[in-house]
């Protein structure tokens, strides 16, 4: 039996699921090849411990016409199981009690003629399963995912939801991994989020410094250290004035894609502040980032 993504609140059926690959499907010309999108979304798509739909988690994802639009190619998806409801399932799950589980991007969409609905099937691409469950609640009892006021009783019943980067973000910096935080995320060009650094491997992977994204971090950070840069002592204010008053790029001076995952972040100790010309030069190799260290050496060696 295969652990199937379910779909809105359609009848589970017990099934011995089916390969995608076993099917007669049929490319639509619009999603023959991956589209490239001009922004990324992101997205929880869910999957029930029964079901009637014929996915394979992290490689193939089985889904109605009406989720088209919310998973596009390019589309970052974090995986999602409710309550255990059978215990035959328990060895499946990371967790019995309802938690994200793992993260992937949505690839080319394949169009089953099988259906007689529309339905579609996309293939998964930079699965990666999380190495513990994290809970639907944060630890202050709140949820991660934003619940409409209209939705307040049926939330959970989609089977597939819109999440921001922002909610996306923190989910991610509170799971563990069993490889380095590898994430397929858009580049940014405010507030230092987005620079990044990339490792070469069996797939090509980008290394985001996700924990100098997380806004409750960055801002204890600017509280504690300010906003001019500690390597070169550029300050944006004195610069641009008005215009660039609170604007600096914060840095965390271990490499995230050393940490194996979620790690605490002390941000008097481990972030720091530095101007973008800075931060840019601390990831421009590939493989590896410059200690604050090294960069100071370089900024302040006398002439």
């Amino acid at each position: 039996m295969l652990h199937l993504i379910s779909l809105g609140s359609r009848r589970l059926a017990s099934m011995t699921a089916l390969s995608a690959s076993t099917l007669f499907l049929k490319p639509p010309p619009l999603f023959a090849q991956p589209i490239g999108l001009p922004m990324v979304s992101y997205a929880v798509i869910v999957e029930n411990d029964e079901s009637h739909w014929r996915d394979e988690t992290g490689k193939n994802y089985h889904f109605p016409n009406r989720y088209r639009k919310f998973l596009l190619p390019g589309t970052i998806v974090v995986y999602y199981k409710g309550k255990l409801r059978d215990n035959s399932f328990a060895a499946g799950r990371l967790s019995p009690e309802p938690h994200y589980f793992g993260i992937a991007t949505i690839g080319a969409h394949l169009l089953d003629v099988a259906s007689a609905k529309a339905d579609w099937y996309a293939k998964v691409e930079n699965y990666q399963l999380f190495a513990a469950a994290v809970p639907n609640k944060k630890p202050d009892g709140s949820y991660y995912e934003s619940i409409p006021s209209s939705r307040l009783k049926n939330y959970w019943r989609d089977g597939v939801r819109s999440i921001d980067k922002t909610t996306y973000e923190k989910i991610v910096v509170s799971a563990k991994f069993h490889l380095p935080l590898a994430l397929i995320l858009p580049t940014m060009n405010d507030a230092g989020q987005g620079l990044t650094s990339s490792i070469e491997g069996a797939k090509k992977l980008v290394y985001t410094t996700i924990y100098e994204r997380d806004p409750e971090l960055r801002n204890e950070a600017v509280r504690i250290h300010g906003t001019t840069c500690i390597a070169c002592n550029f300050n944006f204010e004195e610069v641009y004035g008005d215009y660039g008053k609170g604007y600096i790029h914060i840095h965390h001076r271990s490499p995230i894609s050393e940490a194996g995952g979620s790690i605490s972040v002390n941000p008097a100790k481990d972030l720091v502040p530095l101007c973008a010309n800075c931060h840019s030069i601390v990831h421009r190799r590939k493989n590896s980032v410059l200690s604050i260290e090294q960069l100071i050496s370089m900024v302040q060696k006398p002439n």
